[in-house]
């Protein structure tokens, strides 16, 4: 049988939190080797750079290697470049691709670049060799340094000739790695730039810290590419006023906060909370093979077995808790890697999600997965913290790109500054063999995915070593059964399910529902009026789901797959009687955002046009109330009169999402929702050519195809509002009779 492999960091990692600390000449601080002077030389003339796309942050923790310039995650400082020397070379990476035209023109980019090739390539005339980024050589060519174009398969035949190379590390061959080490090694500068979050997406099986090229190359020098995002800075350029702190370097916060721990060289509370961010992520993103910070985190173990250092909604982990929060983030790692008859249940999962009681026996199950549907299929089976399951599938279905899931609570938190659960809890691994062996430190419902694209048929799915969880399903399951054993099924998690909504709550909150069919018979009505104002068809490729948490990744709830609330909505899921009378603003608000299309939503109403979804279902599913205080007449004329006097600024109007619905509400009041449920079946209906791709364009379509679709001119209602909207949108309509709502005096 088959297991996850057990790579190299699972055993470091074992080795720390099991024999203990070694001492070593790792331990101790160890400080990088460039100092200011290098920074200031490649930062002298900079006072601000492009910010493409959404950079990546850049993991900065060798002893021979320092930030340069710093972002933002979360709001703290996170490296966005950052340097290192290896061997005689010199090495620099950047969080995104800054090498191109547009990120080169903005600000100082094309100073920082020509200051960087200098110190890279350790003289101001260097020999420059540029691979993919053509860009580049005209400027580089302009201020002293000779350019030559790396092309063909030989390409590193001719690095020899160089003094620093500008190419991007992330596609080298496993040959090109062994030979940039050596040349590397030897003298050569190398720089390069990318958002190691978008590889991470570009490769979801493999492992960032493990599998790309240009981080097994420069691991060894203890820079690598990590991935978080970083922020944008509103003005879209970021100011440079500063070198990046020194606590942005994961080697420094940890001798920092072992110093400060012992009482040596205490902390101000933001730089404790710098360092503690800083670690955490070197921690995820570590090599497997690091010799320059794992050994030294050893010294994390003597409160390994501290109670404080459990994070529980009662008693969350921050960062006054800074090395617990490190050492908590270093069992996460280790747990993820150890092959399953090594794990253990951790004590946090007694706390969340839960326990299964003592003394339940684990069982086998078989489970029909339909290959054509995408996305998570419940087993109704539970894994047990610490517990291997056993998976049996067809031998045809193997390589199918089926994989097992253990726990549904996906939210990664380690963003946030105080933790009430561990931060990451579920994992997923493929079902690449007949037999193959999963386990989860934390456990969880167990679910077998199906990649999207699949082929028609069922496949019969054997788990072993998993406990019976409270499972309904609309339409296979009676209330009968459901009553007489199912909804006293031990496992601490309970799920609901038809073939449009899936619900998972506590297994607390469906011990005593007696009737489950007609609540699921409720929320497909629900999704069915989801489906209607989109003019969609009921059927589904795939459930959606909604899933509690003790904590989630952002907000109050948030939109995906599944949308996750908190806990205090998990009663109000299986609340029959609420639901039909007074229906969940929130709950419709979160489903609405897993409905509304790119092509109707224009800035400023991302959280507007999914309150469409809100009012409808209130009005069409809900016997009373009015869903939300801000749609009450008294509200919305106080809104309204609000926003005239402030001048009708459309900044204003963007800002206040509940001020735009108004808008839409008197479209609603005017035409009806059939006005809405044919302009997006036009929207639907629209061939590429034809969808707007700016958002002056979503603009002019939507008051275009509005007005077409109620016959009148819109262009004077947009007018009152502050929409801006193009002549050519206006003529498109004014031949049709002007339209303006009444005055609410």
């Amino acid at each position: 049988m088959r297991t996850a492999p057990a790579i190299r960091l699972a055993a470091i990692l074992l080795t720390l939190l099991v024999v203990g600390p070694r001492e070593s000449a790792a331990d101790g601080p160890a400080l990088p080797a460039g100092d200011t002077r290098d920074v200031a030389a490649m930062l002298e003339g900079v006072g601000s750079v492009a910010m493409p796309g959404i950079p990546g942050n850049v993991t900065v923790f060798g002893p021979d290697a320092f930030p340069v310039i710093a972002g933002r995650v979360s709001g703290r400082p996170a490296v966005l470049v950052g340097a290192a020397r290896y061997g005689r070379g010199r090495a620099v990476l950047f969080g995104h691709g800054y090498f191109a035209e547009g990120a080169l023109r903005v600000g100082d980019t094309r100073r920082l670049i020509a200051n960087v090739t200098a110190w890279a390539g350790g003289k101001s005339g260097a020999r420059v060799g540029v691979r993919e980024w053509k860009d580049l050589g005209p400027g580089l060519t302009a201020v002293g340094f000779s350019v030559v174009t790396l092309d063909g398969p030989d390409w590193t035949d001719r690095l020899r000739d160089v003094d620093v190379v500008f190419t991007h590390l992330a596609q080298l061959t496993e040959a090109e790695v062994e030979v940039m080490t050596r040349r590397i090694r030897a003298g050569l500068g190398v720089v390069s730039g990318m958002p190691g979050w978008g590889w991470q997406q570009l490769n979801p099986r493999l492992r960032l810290a493990e599998d790309n090229p240009c981080n097994r190359l420069l691991a060894p020098a203890g820079l690598v590419w990590g991935g978080d995002y970083l922020e944008k800075p509103s003005e879209g350029a970021l100011t440079v006023s500063e070198p990046a702190p020194a606590l942005s370097h994961a080697g420094l916060a940890l001798e920092a906060l072992l110093a400060h721990d012992e009482g040596d060289a205490p902390l101000v509370p933001a730089d404790a909370a710098l360092a503690v961010s800083t670690v955490a992520r070197a921690i995820r993103e570590l090599p497997a093979a690091d010799k320059l910070l794992l050994p030294r985190l050893g010294r994390l173990l003597k409160h390994a077995d501290d109670p404080r250092y459990v994070p529980t909604a009662a008693r969350p982990l921050g960062d006054e808790h800074g090395l617990g929060k490190l050492l908590l983030t270093l069992q996460v790692q280790r747990d993820r890697l150890l092959p399953p008859a090594k794990i253990k249940a951790h004590p946090a999962a007694a706390a969340f999600p839960g326990d299964v009681p003592r003394g339940t026996r684990t069982v086998r199950v078989t489970h029909a997965v339909d290959l054509s549907v995408p996305g998570w299929h419940s087993t109704g089976a539970y894994a047990p913290a610490g517990e291997v399951v056993a998976v049996r599938v067809p031998s045809k279905s193997v390589g199918a790109g089926l994989e097992l899931r253990i726990g549904a609570h996906q939210d990664a938190l380690w963003h946030h500054a105080r933790w009430s659960r561990v931060p990451e809890i579920t994992v997923q691994r493929p079902l690449d063999d007949e037999r193959t062996e999963h386990g989860n430190a934390y456990g969880g419902l167990v679910y077998v995915v199906v990649p999207p694209g699949g082929s028609a048929g069922t496949v019969d799915i054997e788990l072993r070593g998993v406990v019976p969880a409270p499972h309904f399903v609309l339409g296979t399951t009676s209330n009968e059964a459901w009553r007489e054993s199912l909804r006293a099924a031990p496992a601490p998690w309970a799920e609901l399910e038809s073939a449009k909504l899936i619900i998972t709550v506590p297994s607390e909150h469906v011990r005593g529902l007696e009737d489950p069919e007609a609540l699921m018979l409720w929320w497909d009505r629900m999704m069915d009026g989801c489906a209607d104002l989109s003019a969609i068809p009921h059927e589904r490729a795939r459930p959606e789901r909604y899933v509690a948490d003790v904590q989630i990744s952002a907000g109050y709830m948030h939109a995906g797959y599944p949308i996750m609330t908190h806990l205090d909505a998990a009663p109000r899921f299986v609340d029959l009687a609420t639901l039909s009378t007074a229906g969940d603003w929130g709950m419709f608000h979160e489903m609405g955002h897993n409905h509304q299309r790119p092509e109707w939503t224009f800035d400023g109403t991302t959280e507007v046009t999914c309150n469409l979804y809100s009012l409808y279902l209130m009005e069409t599913l809900c016997s009373k109330g009015i869903g939300h205080e801000a749609m009450s007449t008294e509200s919305i004329y106080k809104n309204r009169t609000a926003y005239e006097i402030g001048g009708r600024a459309f900044g204003l109007w963007k800002a206040q999402p509940f001020t735009a619905l108004i808008m839409y509400q008197h479209l609603r009041t005017a035409f009806g929702w059939d006005a809405y449920k044919r302009v997006f079946a036009e929207y639907r209906d629209l061939p590429d050519v034809a969808r707007p791709k700016t958002d002056d364009d979503k603009r002019d379509q939507w008051l275009v195809r509005m007005s077409k679709t109620v016959g009148h001119d819109l262009g004077p209602f947009f007018e009152s509002w502050g929409i801006p909207v193009s002549d050519a949108a206006r003529g498109a309509v004014a031949s049709l009779p002007k339209w303006m709502p009444p005055d609410p005096k």
